[in-house]
C-alpha cells in the first residue's frame, strides 16, 4: 500500500502541478491575461449574480393567452373532427371561455359527443397514473354541446408551457454567448431570470419580450380588411395589424387564421443584407414539411400576396412572383443591424409558447459581491489556517502532510471550477468551506486508525500501511453517503442550492484523491528518507 513506483508518483506530481496551472488565472485579472502565451490556461472561473451583480428580472406568464389559444384550437379541433364525422353544426365558436357547438340536427347530439370526446386528454401520465381529464364536455339544450377546459387541465397546461418557456429562454440567453445565467421557475406562472455581469437590462428584456411566433398565412383573395370590418368577417379569417417593425406599419390585412406554414417549421434564422440594398434582412429556412407546404402554397398562388406573421402582426405581405421551391426566404423590414440580430436569435431559439411580462426587474450592483467576496475570502483563509494549526498541533509531521494535502485539495477545486465552468456563488463558497472539513476529515480518519494499529502492538511500517489501507473504506463508505445528498440536491434545488451541491460534489473527489493518494505518497516519501537515515522509524503521530 504505500508502495509508489516511479510512474504512479509521476502521475500524481503531475495532477497537482497541472491543478496549480489551471487555478492560477484566478489570481490575475483579465487584462493580464491576455498576455499570457496562448498553450497556458486562461479560464477563469466565472462569479455568479450575488458575487460580480447583474440583471435580476421576474417574469409573468399570460395565462389569459394561454387560454385564448387553447380554446382557439379547440374550437378548430372540434369543427374538423364533426366534419370528419359527416356531422355539421351549424356554428362553432367561442363564448365564456368555453367552446359552444351548435347543431343542425339536434338529434345527433349524443353522437357528436361521442365523437368530440376524443378531444380530451387525460391528465398526469403513465407512470403516475391518471389523475382526470382537461376537458368537460356537456350537452345542453337545443343541439348545444359545450367544450370546457378545467382547471386541473389550464393548470397542466400552464406547468407546460412554463417548462418550455424556460427552455427557449435559456436558448436565446445562451445565444448571448453566456453560460452563468439562471432561468428557473418561481410558483406556477413565473420564471425568475438572473445574468451575471449585466448591468443595462435593456438587451435583456429586448430579447425576452416578444414571443417571436413567426408564421406564413393565406391573404383573403377578395375581401379587404376594411370590407371586413364594415361587413361580416368570413367564418375561419381574421384582422391581422401591421408590425411597427415591418413594412405594413399602419396597414391590415385579412388572413386565415391557420396558417400555411406555422413557426414550428422553421429550423434557422440568420442576420444578412439585402444584396440589392443592402440593408439589414433576416434570412430563414424551413425543415423538410415546412418546404413542402410552403412550395406547395407557393405554386398554387402564383401572382397573388401572402403574409408572413410575427407575434400576430404583419411584418410584410409580398406577391408570389413564382414558385419558392428551396424551402428558404428572407425578410425584409424596418430592421437594424441590431434589431435584425435579435429577431433571428429569438426565431432560431424558437417561439415562446406564451407572452411573458417583467414583473419585478432589478440591476444588481457589484459592491454587494465584493463585500461578499471578502468576508468569503477571509472565512477561508482563517478556517484554513484554524484548520492548519490545529492538525499540525495534533499530529505533529504527519499533520503538515494534512496541510500539504489541504491546499492541494482547494487548489485542485478551484481548478476543476475553472475548467468546467462551473459558476462560484454565495452558496458554493460555503462548499468550498465545507471542503476544507471534508478532507481534514478524512486524514484524521486515518491517523486514529494508525494510532489504533500502534496501540495493537504494530511496527510503524506496518501501521501507517494498515491505516491507509483500512481507513480508505471508511472514507469512500462516508463521502458516498454525502455524495447522494449532493445529488438530491442538486436534481431536487435550483439556482444557488445547485450550486452549492455541483461544489460540494467536487469537493468531494478532490478530497477522496488528496487523502488516500496525495497525504499517502507524503508519508511514503518521508517513511523512505527516514529509513536511509537511521533504519528506524517512529510514527510522529
Amino acid at each position: 500500500m504505500l508502495h509508489f513506483s516511479r510512474l504512479k508518483m509521476i502521475a500524481v506530481l503531475l495532477t497537482c502541478l497541472v491543478s496549480i496551472l489551471f487555478a492560477l488565472p484566478n489570481l490575475f485579472t483579465k487584462e493580464q491575461l491576455a498576455s499570457w502565451p496562448r498553450f497556458l490556461p486562461t479560464k477563469q472561473m466565472p462569479l455568479g449574480l450575488d458575487l460580480q451583480g447583474g440583471a435580476h428580472l421576474l417574469l409573468a406568464m399570460d395565462t389569459e393567452e394561454l387560454r385564448r389559444e387553447w380554446l382557439q384550437t379547440l374550437r378548430d379541433d372540434a369543427r374538423r373532427t364533426l366534419r370528419d364525422a359527416k356531422i355539421f353544426p351549424t356554428g362553432v365558436g367561442i363564448v365564456n371561455n368555453q367552446v359552444q357547438v351548435r347543431l343542425a340536427k339536434p338529434e345527433e347530439a349524443d353522437a357528436a359527443v361521442r365523437e368530440l370526446r376524443k378531444l380530451i386528454q387525460p391528465l398526469g401520465s403513465a407512470v403516475l397514473g391518471t389523475s382526470g381529464e382537461d376537458l368537460a364536455i356537456t350537452k345542453g339544450e337545443g343541439g348545444t354541446i359545450l367544450l370546457a377546459p378545467t382547471p386541473p387541465g389550464l393548470q397542466q397546461r400552464v406547468v407546460h408551457a412554463a417548462g418550455a418557456a424556460i427552455e427557449t429562454v435559456n436558448r436565446r440567453i445562451n445565444a448571448l454567448g453566456t453560460s452563468e445565467s439562471t432561468v428557473v421557475r418561481q410558483g406556477a406562472d413565473r420564471i425568475l431570470v438572473q445574468y451575471p455581469g449585466l448591468t443595462d437590462t435593456k438587451v435583456l428584456k429586448d430579447l425576452l419580450g416578444q414571443t417571436a411566433k413567426l408564421s406564413f398565412h393565406e391573404v383573403h383573395p377578395t375581401m379587404t380588411a376594411e370590407e371586413a370590418r364594415q361587413g361580416r368577417i368570413p367564418p375561419g379569417y381574421r384582422i391581422y395589424p401591421g408590425s411597427e417593425r415591418g413594412d405594413e406599419q399602419g396597414a391590415a390585412y385579412l388572413l386565415r387564421e391557420t396558417p400555411v406554414v406555422p413557426g414550428e417549421n422553421l429550423v434557422d434564422a440568420q442576420p444578412a443584407f439585402d444584396q440589392r440594398t443592402n440593408e439589414p434582412i433576416i434570412s430563414f429556412r424551413f425543415d423538410q414539411a415546412g418546404a413542402r407546404r410552403f412550395a406547395r402554397f407557393t405554386q398554387d398562388n402564383v401572382g397573388r400576396p401572402f403574409a408572413i406573421v410575427l407575434d400576430d402582426k404583419v411584418l410584410s405581405a409580398p406577391v408570389i412572383r413564382e414558385p419558392i421551391l428551396g424551402g428558404s426566404g428572407q425578410i425584409s423590414g424596418s430592421f437594424t443591424v441590431e434589431s435584425a440580430n435579435t429577431l433571428a436569435v429569438q426565431l432560431r431559439s424558437g417561439a415562446l409558447p406564451v407572452k411573458l411580462t417583467i414583473a419585478e426587474e432589478r440591476t444588481v450592483g457589484p459592491s454587494l459581491g465584493a463585500d461578499s467576496i471578502a468576508a468569503g475570502k477571509m472565512a477561508s483563509i482563517v478556517g484554513g489556517l484554524t484548520t492548519i494549526l490545529l492538525v499540525t498541533f495534533a499530529y505533529g509531521t504527519f499533520g503538515i502532510f494534512a496541510a500539504l494535502a489541504l491546499v492541494v485539495n482547494g487548489i485542485m477545486v478551484v481548478a476543476l471550477m475553472s475548467a468546467v465552468g462551473t459558476t462560484l456563488t454565495l452558496p458554493g463558497i460555503a462548499g468550498l468551506v465545507l471542503t476544507v472539513g471534508m478532507a481534514v476529515d478524512a486524514n484524521v480518519i486515518i491517523y486514529e486508525r494508525i494510532r489504533e494499529e500502534i496501540r495493537a502492538g504494530k511496527s510503524a511500517v506496518s501501521a501507517i500501511d494498515s491505516g491507509f489501507t483500512r481507513a480508505s473504506t471508511t472514507i469512500l463508505d462516508s463521502q458516498l453517503t454525502t455524495f447522494a445528498a449532493a445529488i438530491i440536491m442538486f436534481w431536487l434545488g435550483s439556482g444557488p442550492i445547485r450550486g452549492f451541491a455541483v461544489t460540494l460534489t467536487i469537493g468531494i473527489f478532490t478530497s477522496i484523491f488528496t487523502a488516500i493518494t496525495v497525504t499517502r505518497l507524503l508519508a511514503a516519501l518521508w517513511l523512505r528518507s527516514e529509513r536511509a537515515k537511521s533504519g528506524r522509524i517512529e510514527v510522529p503521530i
